[in-house]
């Protein structure tokens, strides 16, 4: 059995981060353990005067004491970190315990700019942390930011834009560049993740119809599914398929509930997410 371990935020009601990753991966038939960077009453989306708690001090002290049990894993998946300091004890995780494969997603901006609370600092950090990945997620305004190029709005470039903000991201270390979210102006229907393999020099691409919705959490749920798909030796693109499907799936499960702002209801699409796996 594949065991791997998930470091990013806890959001105690409303459903992203470690509340989705945790269930899923368990779910795939992977074994995850966690270590939470923040805990927050609820997330930050559609809430006001949540609480939030900084673990950043708890991060050496676990991986320490994980390393004196000899623990080892299959897989690192890091999403939400709280601050600059949180992504350097990340790489300090990654050389004391060696995880097989390191999946960085650098959640920290969206539609063109930062999320509430960061600074250019996380931009740099999450920059040299992706640098040690086998395989980083980033949006499209994440890869801006860390290129330091403007941001283009969904629909409005070209697949040139995108390959070379792919390989680019992968010049500095990472092995391969997947970016989220794509849409191009020839293509308005479609949305898609570019994926470009530093050690190959191949792109692999999945598409799929975008749907006129948006819902807190489906990146952390594509990612979650992707990850784990993986670590259990899928196929780069049905890796990508999969967790795309299964996103899909999810909106669709949540879309006709006007008044659910919780996320996807993500919980009632497993049972199809294992069939994929089998497929």
């Amino acid at each position: 059995m594949k065991k791997v371990v998930t470091i990013q935020d806890i959001s105690c009601f409303g459903k992203c981060s470690t509340t989705v990753a945790l269930p899923v991966i368990s779910a795939m038939g992977v074994e995850c353990a966690v270590i939470p960077t923040a805990v927050l009453s609820t997330h930050t989306a559609g809430f006001k005067g949540f609480t939030f708690r900084d673990l950043t001090e708890d991060i050496p002290a676990v991986t320490d004491h994980w390393k004196r049990e000899g623990l080892t894993f299959d897989g690192l998946y890091t999403g939400y970190l709280g601050s600059p300091e949180q992504a350097a004890m990340i790489e300090s995780f990654i050389d004391k315990i060696g995880p097989g494969y390191v999946f960085v997603d650098p959640a920290m901006a969206d539609n063109g700019k930062l999320y509430t609370g960061f600074g250019p600092e996380i931009v740099a950090a999450m920059k040299h942390l992706c640098d040690r990945a086998d395989i980083i997620v980033p949006n499209i305004t994440e890869a801006a930011l860390m290129l330091g190029v403007d941001y283009r709005e969904p629909g409005t470039y070209d697949e040139g834009y995108i390959r070379d903000l792919a390989v680019r991201l992968t010049e500095n270390g990472a092995k391969t560049a997947a970016i989220t979210g794509v849409r191009y102006k020839d293509r308005p229907d479609e949305q898609g993740i570019v994926a470009y393999n530093r050690e190959s020099g191949d792109f692999t691409e999945y598409f799929h119809e975008n749907l006129p919705v948006s819902f807190h959490g489906t990146g952390d749920l594509y990612a979650a599914v992707m990850f784990a798909a993986l670590i259990l030796g899928k196929p780069l693109k049905d890796a990508m398929r999969i967790a795309a499907t299964n996103v899909l799936n999810a909106i669709r499960a949540t879309m006709d509930d006007p008044d659910y702002r919780y996320s996807v209801k993500f919980e009632l699409c497993i049972p199809a997410l294992i069939r994929m796996l089998g497929e």
